[in-house]
């Protein structure tokens, strides 16, 4: 499909998929307001926080790992599976149960073990199970209200976890850069949105370049969270394969794969996510990691992601994102909600 015929799109998204991805500066917003009117778990010096959860429900907790790591002196943990870790025991360890619907196996398995092991543990849901074993147990119960996808829920899962932080102390005060970084998202979203031309609009003319290729997307630092949330999104919007990777790590291994084979070489497309935030040796390694990337025969692009805060700046690249996903639907003509084969799974591990 022409990208420029955005009254098209209507045909291949029948859900709106795309007013998700518009909502999701103000729904920023709304998790940080909502949060702000929930109970806390009881105050006390926590050695860990720990948040279970899976898929959209876990890049919210992700990102923030990523943005809170230099500040934070508590550890954050995300945890994507079924069991503890042998040191998250006793109330010092926070453990925050993330579920979309309420209904993750993985999730309601953590939350379980957690009250076990005496864990402080409270949820963030919808509602569902989690919901109704928080209350039986009598945890913190936070439910947010949202339709539609976890994946277009990404505000809630990382805007309430932030002021959960923010309120327990763990962080300077959030209010300001957050409402800075709906802003910035705003603005951008202005230059990126479907009525806006390819020739003018970056997100179309990344999108153009996926197609038919395996984007590869690079991250560091607070950028790393965003690099596997871009290629979430190019897999469960675009329906097409995508990897992501972290420098200096890819330097010491994914470098040395650039000979075979060849022909996949030419099919890739690497997306280095730049920032004039990173560690100064980092931000070498991406200019000479792309160039290695480029004399093999990649297809390359250097994305200069900026904003007035390092909040501003995830949260612009995570927007801009969520729009090169959706046009690289759109280019490949499938409906970029349904996530047909994640169902089948499902239905299959319940039979």
């Amino acid at each position: 499909m022409d990208l420029d015929q955005a009254k098209e799109f209507s045909k291949f998204d029948p859900e709106d998929m795309l007013g998700a991805i518009r909502a999701l500066p103000q729904q920023l917003w709304t998790a940080w307001e909502t949060a702000g009117k929930l109970p806390l778990p009881e105050q006390r010096k926590y050695t860990q926080i720990l948040v279970a959860g899976m898929g959209g429900s876990a890049i919210g907790a992700d990102i923030l790992a990523g943005y809170a790591a230099m500040e934070c002196a508590v550890p954050v943990y995300v945890l994507r599976g079924y069991q503890l870790p042998a040191w998250a025991q006793g109330p010092d360890v926070l453990v925050v149960c993330s579920s979309h619907s309420g209904n993750t196996e993985e999730t309601l398995a953590v939350f379980d073990e957690a009250m076990e092991r005496k864990c402080t543990t409270m949820t963030v849901s919808t509602g569902g199970k989690l919901s109704e074993k928080a209350r039986a147990a009598g945890a913190v119960c936070w439910n947010f209200d949202h339709k539609g996808q976890p994946r277009t829920a990404v505000g809630f899962s990382f805007g309430l976890l932030l002021n959960l932080l923010d309120r327990l102390g763990l962080l300077s005060s959030q209010e300001a850069p957050v409402k800075q970084a709906v802003s910035e998202m705003e603005a951008l979203g202005k230059k990126i949105d479907a009525e806006v031309p390819a020739v003018q609009n970056v997100a179309k003319r990344l999108a153009g370049q996926a197609v038919d290729r395996n984007p590869v997307v690079f991250g560091a630092e607070h950028l790393e969270a965003v690099a596997r949330r871009w290629k979430t999104q190019i897999n469960e919007i675009g329906k097409a394969l995508a990897q992501f990777e972290f420098i200096p790590e890819a330097d010491h291994n994914t470098l040395a794969g650039l000979v075979n084979p060849e022909a996949l070489l030419y099919k890739t497309y690497a997306l280095f996510l730049n920032s004039e935030r990173y560690f100064d040796r980092n931000q070498k390694r991406f200019a000479l990691t792309s160039d290695e990337f480029m004399v093999s025969g990649v297809c390359v692009d250097k994305i200069a992601c900026s904003g007035s805060s390092k909040l501003a700046e995830i949260w612009t690249a995570i927007f801009l994102g969520d729009y090169i996903s959706y046009y690289l639907a759109m280019a490949y003509e499938v409906d970029p909600t349904p996530v047909e084969a994640l169902n089948r799974l499902k239905a299959a591990m319940k039979n």
